[in-house]
C-alpha cells in the first residue's frame, strides 16, 4: 500500500499561502537516502528525475533542516535534474546568503555547464557580482552574455548596469542599440524615455515613449508613463488625449481607466474624476483595482458602503482587501485594522505595497517587536509587485537597497489617508 500522503502547509514554504503543495513522505524519505540508486530492476526511477519533487523537499529541508543538510540536498538534486535551472540558482543563493560567494559562483559555474546560455543563470551571476561591488565582473559577464544570448532582457540589464553607475553615454548607446534589435520590447523604450526625464529632456522623452508606442501599441506601461510625463508638464488635455487614444488601442483596461481618473484629480477636477470612475466600473466590473480606488474617491461616510459593495464585487482580491485596511487605519480602529493587513499579505505575500501599508501602520500603533515581525516576514516574502513598490524599488538610487530599506521607503511614500 502507498504510504499516507502529508500535507505540507504552503507557509511553511514561502511564507506565506501561495500555493498548495502535497508531498509523499515515502518520497521525500527516498530523496534524502543519499545511499538510494534510483533503480528498480534495472530501469530509472522517474522520480528521482522530478524537479518539483527535489523543489518541495529543499523547500521543506529550508524550513526544517540545517544549512549543511539542504546544501547536501540541493547538490543530489542538480546531480538528478541537472537541467532544472531553479535548483541550481536555490544553491547559489543559499551560499550567497550564507556568505559563501566564490562557491556560490562555483555553483553558477557548474549550472552554466549543464544549461549552456541560458539568460536565468546569466543573469543570476551578473547579480551576484553587481551586489558585491564587481562591477567590471558583471559588465564582463552581460557582454559575454548579449553576444551568446542576446535577448532584450540582457541587454536592459547590461543598460541598466550602466546607467546606475553614472555612466549614461554607455547606457543611452546600449538602449538604442537594444531598441533596433528588440523593437517590441517596450521596457527598452520606457528606459530610454526615463533616462531623459531624469536629464530633464522632456521633448526627447515624449519622442521616445512615441516611437516606443508605434512598435507596441498595446503597452500600459509606455502609455502610462507618455501621459504622466504631460500631467508634470501641467499639459493635462494632451495626457487626456493619450489616454483615450490608449483605451482604444486596449478596451477595458483598469490601469488605463485609473490613470485617467489620476489626470483628473492632478487638474483639479475632483467631479470629472468621479464620473470617470463610474464610466470605469460600468466597463471593469471586477477590477480590484477600480474598486479599491473608488473608496476613497467618496467623503468618510460613504466609504464604509462603498467598501461593502467592492467586497461583494470582489471579495479576495487583495488591493480590495488592502483598501478595507487602510479604511480601518484612517479610522483608527487598530485591532480591525491590523487583522486585515495580515489577511492581505497572507493572501498575496508579493503585494509590495501591502507590506508597506501594514509596516506603516505599525510603525504609528504598533510595538517594536510588530514592527520587527511585518519587516521580518515582509523580507522572507521578497515582494516586487504593486503600485508604489517597484516605482521605489527601480529607482536608480535604491538599486542597492536592502528589503527592509526599501520597505520604509515605500511606507513614506504611500499617499495619506483623509
Amino acid at each position: 500500500p502507498s504510504a499516507p500522503t502529508k500535507v505540507i502547509p504552503c507557509d511553511h514554504f514561502l511564507g506565506g499561502p501561495t500555493h498548495c503543495c502535497r508531498m509523499r513522505e515515502r518520497e521525500y524519505s527516498i530523496l534524502l537516502d543519499t545511499s538510494h540508486t534510483w533503480e528498480t530492476d534495472g530501469v530509472a526511477d522517474t522520480r528521482g528525475r522530478d524537479a518539483g519533487i527535489w523543489l518541495q523537499a529543499a523547500y521543506f529541508e529550508k524550513e526544517h533542516g540545517t544549512v549543511e543538510s539542504l546544501d547536501e540536498h540541493l547538490r543530489m538534486a542538480v546531480k538528478y535534474c541537472p537541467q532544472a535551472e531553479v535548483l541550481w540558482l536555490m544553491g547559489a543563493k543559499q551560499q550567497w546568503v550564507n556568505g559563501n560567494i566564490q562557491q556560490a559562483r562555483q555553483i553558477l559555474a557548474s549550472a552554466f555547464s549543464s544549461n549552456p546560455n541560458s539568460e536565468e543563470i546569466w543573469l543570476a551571476a551578473v547579480k551576484l557580482e553587481s551586489e558585491n561591488n564587481e562591477f567590471e565582473r558583471a559588465a564582463k559577464l552581460l557582454e559575454n552574455a548579449r553576444q551568446k544570448a542576446g535577448t532584450a532582457r540582457v541587454w536592459w540589464k547590461s543598460a541598466r548596469l550602466e546607467w546606475v553607475q553614472g555612466n549614461l553615454v554607455e547606457a543611452r548607446r546600449m538602449l538604442d542599440a537594444a531598441s533596433q534589435i528588440h523593437e517590441d520590447e517596450p521596457r527598452l523604450w520606457m528606459m530610454r524615455g526615463q533616462l531623459e526625464e531624469q536629464e530633464g529632456n522632456s521633448a526627447a522623452a515624449r519622442e521616445l515613449y512615441a516611437k516606443g508606442l508605434k512598435h507596441n501599441p498595446k503597452s500600459i506601461v509606455l502609455w502610462t508613463l507618455a501621459a504622466r510625463l504631460e500631467v508634470r508638464q501641467q499639459a493635462y488635455t494632451r495626457a487626456r488625449s493619450l489616454l483615450e487614444k490608449a483605451r482604444t488601442k486596449i478596451p477595458a483596461c483598469a490601469e488605463l481607466w485609473l490613470e485617467s481618473c489620476k489626470v483628473e484629480t492632478a487638474a483639479g477636477f475632483e467631479q470629472n474624476a468621479k464620473t470617470q470612475m463610474a464610466r470605469a466600473l460600468q466597463e471593469c466590473p471586477t477590477s480590484g483595482l477600480l474598486w479599491a480606488s473608488a473608496i476613497f474617491m467618496e467623503s468618510g461616510p460613504l466609504r464604509k458602503s462603498k467598501s461593502v459593495d467592492a467586497l461583494k464585487k470582489c471579495e479576495n482580491n487583495p488591493l480590495v482587501l488592502l483598501a478595507v485596511a487602510n479604511l480601518f487605519f484612517a479610522e483608527r480602529k487598530i485591532k480591525k485594522a491590523r487583522s486585515w493587513f495580515n489577511r492581505t499579505v497572507k493572501l498575496d505575500p508579493d503585494f509590495g505595497d501591502a507590506w508597506a501599508a501594514y509596516y506603516k501602520f505599525e510603525m504609528q500603533y504598533g510595538t517594536e517587536v510588530q514592527q520587527n515581525e511585518v519587516a521580518k516576514h515582509c523580507g522572507m516574502a521578497e515582494p516586487r509587485h504593486g503600485q508604489v513598490w517597484p516605482e521605489v524599488a527601480k529607482r536608480v538610487e535604491n538599486w542597492k537597497k536592502t528589503n527592509r530599506e526599501l520597505l520604509a521607503l515605500v511606507a513614506r511614500e504611500l499617499p495619506a489617508i483623509n
